[in-house]
């Protein structure tokens, strides 16, 4: 079987059992990312937990790489070629970062009152893993390809983007309580 990257959902009904699932799901192969969402049964949603494999290595690759650039201009380049790549390198995971709560977003809908879902970002060449994991710990399985995920997740971020424009056009406040000028 060929590689499928996939977003693997693993719904609990209940919200006791994520937290070993959740451990768990670290070790399986091909893991990339994983969250955490809890639902109250008074329908308050949290985000529990995350997980992202290889956090902090653009970082400090990008610094280790721009501290061997500036070598060329000695100590102090040194310094501010590290300075420079991390900050790139950083600019980079905060772009994922950003990303990843507009999906979480998305996902909200699908967690049930009282209960969890685990979203487990991955690369498998069989499902076999996730859905054992998914077995022993009693939590429904579902699958996204990950490229109709992504165009989900567009589509819900250029909504929001059309509703507020709307809402500023028709004098709606912004995010932070301001009302658009009259001219």
């Amino acid at each position: 079987m060929s590689e499928q990257h996939n977003l693997v959902l693993l719904t609990f009904t209940d919200a006791t059992g994520w937290l070993p699932a959740f451990d768990e799901a670290q070790r399986l192969p091909g893991l990339r990312m994983a969250a955490a969402l809890e639902r109250g049964t008074d329908g308050v949603l949290a985000v529990k937990d995350t997980f992202t494999r290889g956090a902090g290595v653009a970082t400090v690759g990008s610094g280790l790489l721009g501290g061997l650039v500036g070598l060329l201009g000695g100590p102090v380049g040194v310094l501010l070629g590290f300075a420079a790549g991390a900050a790139l390198g950083n600019a980079a995971e905060e772009h994922l970062a950003t990303e990843s709560g507009a999906a979480l977003i998305v996902l909200s809908v699908r967690v049930p009152n009282g209960g969890a879902l685990l979203a487990l970002e991955m690369r498998e060449s069989s499902p076999g893993p996730a859905d054992e994991l998914a077995a022993r710990h009693g939590a429904a399985v579902e699958r996204i390809d990950a490229h109709t995920f992504t165009e989900q997740v567009r589509a819900a971020e250029r909504k929001a983007e059309a509703a507020q424009t709307e809402g500023q056009e028709a004098g709606t406040p912004d995010a932070e309580g301001h009302k658009p000028q009259e001219p």
